[in-house]
């Protein structure tokens, strides 16, 4: 092959390929258009296809207010939980060698295998009327399953990882070099923790905290199996939103989507914020 035609092929190539990514840049528009913003554009146009009014009437109606503030009742306190025991799982997985470690790495994955709903049926069986423990909940007069707190269990389970899954591979990176150090200064595991530890991981946190915040909003299949689809009792915004679109209340149905849409995109913004911000750490460690 002469010098000419290689020269030529070589020329050839770079041209090729840039077609070949501006042919699948475009693929890849077209699909988020399809499977994203079409969807997110029918939501809103259907939500205020009668105007404003009827989309504020539909969100402040008292079903629609009660399922909100249940929404929010067991983000609130399914979040910070999980936080708790994600920060203390991974601290003991990267931190410390002991038995049984991959058994609890096992558990702490289970919630990402087992479906949504089979973890809601664990509970009815676990807290409903048949259940051993009916005689129980039935003389202390506690109503677990078809009730709230059966719903904030529910949430719990399926967010269980999102923060330990963030931290552990961060801090299996870092090692315990640094903790090491400050032991050796005299620093006791709190002191190691706070000073150490967490500033290390904070970014990462906040960026596990923020999944397992838009998981719990958007939670459906195991908060459905528990909750009864009582209205105004036990129904999240997204079984409300099932009620009324299985009533053919379709336009209520979107206007309440639209205020769950709203939520998420403001869980969507600190999410890029809290990812950029975990990004450049992670480019700082790595450099170090």
């Amino acid at each position: 092959m002469s010098l000419a035609t290689l020269g030529q092929s070589a020329a050839a190539r770079p041209a090729s390929r840039s077609v070949g990514a501006i042919v699948l840049i475009v693929i890849a528009w077209a699909v988020f258009a399809a499977i994203l913003v079409l969807p997110l554009y029918m939501v809103v146009t259907q939500g205020l296809s009668r105007g404003l009014e009827f989309f504020w009437q539909a969100i402040s109606e008292p079903d629609a207010i009660s399922a909100l503030k249940l929404t929010l009742l067991a983000t609130a306190i399914s979040v910070p939980l999980n936080l708790v025991f994600g920060v203390a799982a991974a601290w003991a997985v990267t931190k410390f060698e002991f038995r049984g470690k991959s058994i609890l790495i096992t558990l702490i994955d289970m919630p990402f295998s087992v479906s949504p709903v089979v973890a809601g049926l664990i509970y009815v069986l676990l807290f409903g009327s048949q259940s051993f423990l009916a005689p129980y909940l039935d003389s202390q007069n506690l109503q677990i399953v078809y009730a709230v707190p059966g719903i904030v269990l529910a949430t719990i389970f399926v967010t269980f990882p999102f923060v330990a899954r963030e931290l552990i591979p961060l801090m299996e990176e870092q090692g315990t070099t640094e903790e090491e150090a400050a032991r050796l200064l005299g620093a006791n595991g709190w002191q190691m923790f706070w000073h150490v530890t967490l500033p290390n991981v904070k970014w990462a946190l906040i960026y596990g905290v923020v999944l397992c915040t838009a998981r719990a909003m958007g939670e459906f299949g195991a908060v459905s199996v528990v909750s009864g689809h009582i209205r105004g009792y036990t129904n999240t915004l997204p079984l409300h939103i099932e009620i009324l679109y299985n009533e053919y209340n379709i336009v209520a149905a979107f206007s309440v989507a639209i205020l769950l849409l709203v939520m998420a995109l403001v869980v969507l913004l600190l999410r890029q914020w809290s990812e950029a911000r975990l990004s450049r750490q992670l480019q700082a460690n790595r450099e170090d």
